[in-house]
């Protein structure tokens, strides 16, 4: 079978009939071998799947969708390739059920920095595919969701969402507003932060996996 995108599989250590999935989304100019590279220590009964971004980024790394800076060195993101990255993720989740002995009712969405960003859009344009998301240094862009998401069924949505009170990238002031916006519209969400920069904390890193377990 070809697959939208190419990834890494960790298999589960512990197999049942159906597994559930953790998709590791990594961040702009990264790869699949970044997020990859804490598989074993995440829970035994997960496929955990890292998919690599369909975007090239000179001379290595990849990006879900590209960011522009224009005179005054403001950046903007490219909203139609992040809605065309929003897409082919849920495509690639069909892929991987089809292929893999996968729980279609027990998928969850790691992402950090712009993975977490997608992670958003994926869940709430398509949470029919997604149970929970676990946004890394992320922020909300209402752009790239689809524009109905209110009329879907996004209320057994949940979130675990955590950032870098100094983070240089991502103002944390940015990340603060998706909790907000998700708790508004009833969802469930955790929102953590941590004394660190643009990156997961060993804390952050415990304090997600616990959540999973829970």
């Amino acid at each position: 079978m070809s697959f939208s995108l190419y990834h890494l599989v960790r298999e589960p250590k512990v197999k049942s009939d159906k597994n559930p999935l953790l998709l590791l989304l990594h961040g702009y100019g990264s790869n699949e071998e970044d997020l990859f590279s804490f598989a074993s220590e995440l829970p035994e009964e997960y496929y955990v799947i890292s998919a690599r971004a369909p975007y090239p980024l000179p001379p290595y790394g990849n990006a879900w969708y590209a960011i522009h800076f224009d005179a005054d060195e403001n950046k903007f993101s490219d909203n139609d390739e992040a809605r065309q990255s929003r897409d082919l993720i849920a495509k690639f989740i069909d892929e991987l059920i089809a292929h893999y002995p996968i729980d279609k009712d027990n998928v969850t969405l790691i992402g950090f920095s712009q993975g977490a960003i997608l992670s958003y859009s994926v869940a709430l344009s398509y949470p029919e595919k997604v149970q929970r998301v676990v946004a890394l240094s992320g922020y909300f862009n209402l752009d790239i969701i689809d524009e109905n998401f209110r009329n879907n069924k996004i209320s057994n949505l949940k979130f675990f969402i955590s950032h870098g009170t100094v983070d240089q990238v991502i103002p944390v002031d940015w990340a603060r507003k998706a909790p907000e916006f998700l708790k508004d519209l009833g969802l469930d969400v955790v929102h953590k932060e941590y004394p660190v920069g643009h990156g997961v904390a060993p804390q952050n890193f415990y304090d997600f996996k616990n959540w999973l377990q829970s």
